[in-house]
């Protein structure tokens, strides 16, 4: 496991841990993140393995250059040209490719979730500005219970709401990988933000599907009451999902609510072998607008 620890900067007042890994079954990982005091992202790629990690690392180097600015004031309109800047990376190296590949005609599609948050102000007071795209989850953890804020943009989801199916079928449903919105595919994807006042002591999750495919709300909710730091957290969420069998790339961001004490976050990384290069997803999220594999 390699290892990285953020700088400590003059006003970081949240702590915070990053723990992220290929899965049991996946040879490379196609998930990113992107934690540094006040934007929290978590991204999960789509597309094989080159397209789906270039996909997600345009998510993280859009929103480090939103974090460069040092703005305690960042919101919703900020936030969207960050994901617009993302799409349009997205689609401009996926159109080079379709140039070179044009011979031989295959289909050259890519795309990415994002969900995250944004320590940011409203009116003198703190508040998170959540952000999702996709299946990709924050939640907030406080005074011991477990609430999704995201809401997903998928199939089943879409089922749920209907009263088709409940949440416990739709984790298991054979369709519960396929999504109904993502960066980089199609026309601009709508980003759904919500504000919440940032309450002392709570904690926020965030988490790409990978981790909420293997474990359930109970499950995730012990290890965030019972492990005080969020590096350890993240890194027990990490290793539970994963000791799991996990099927599908994991990352995991656990983000404290400001108080008075400075610190700074860490990150932990198992990165999966780069030397495949495969054009499919194993097993992966279908994009909207594809058919079923």
């Amino acid at each position: 496991m390699r290892w990285q620890t953020a700088r400590t900067r003059e006003r970081t007042l949240t702590q915070w841990g990053v723990a992220t890994d290929a899965g049991g079954r996946r040879s490379v990982n196609e998930d990113a993140a992107f934690a540094q005091e006040p934007v929290f992202v978590v991204a999960d790629g789509m597309g094989g393995h080159a397209r789906g990690e270039m996909a997600s690392q345009a998510v993280v180097e859009a929103f480090r250059a939103l974090a460069a600015r040092g703005s305690r004031h960042i919101g919703a309109d900020e936030v969207g040209a960050a994901v617009r800047e993302a799409a349009a990376t997205i689609r401009r190296t996926m159109e080079e490719e379709a140039a070179r590949s044009q011979a031989d005609g295959r289909e050259t599609v890519a795309g990415t979730t994002v969900a995250g948050v944004v320590l940011t102000e409203q009116d003198g007071e703190p508040y998170w500005l959540v952000l999702n795209v996709g299946d990709s989850r924050v939640y907030r953890f406080s005074a011991g219970r477990l609430q999704q804020v995201s809401v997903d943009h998928s199939l089943v989801q879409e089922m749920v709401d209907a009263g088709t199916i409940d949440a416990a079928e739709a984790r298991t449903h054979p369709r519960r990988n396929v999504i109904t919105r993502a960066i980089g595919t199609g026309p601009d994807a709508e980003v759904d933000f919500w504000m919440l006042r940032v309450q002392p002591g709570e904690r926020i999750l965030l988490c790409t599907d990978g981790l909420v495919g293997e474990l359930d709300d109970a499950h995730i909710a012990d290890v965030l009451a019972s492990v005080a730091s969020p590096v350890q957290a993240a890194q027990t969420l990490l290793c539970h999902a994963v000791t799991g069998g996990a099927s599908d790339n994991v990352t995991v961001v656990v983000v404290d609510a400001p108080d008075e004490a400075s610190a700074a976050g860490t990150t932990a990384r198992t990165p999966g072998s780069a030397d495949e290069d495969e054009d499919e997803d194993e097993d992966g999220t279908t994009l909207p607008g594809e058919g079923d594999r």
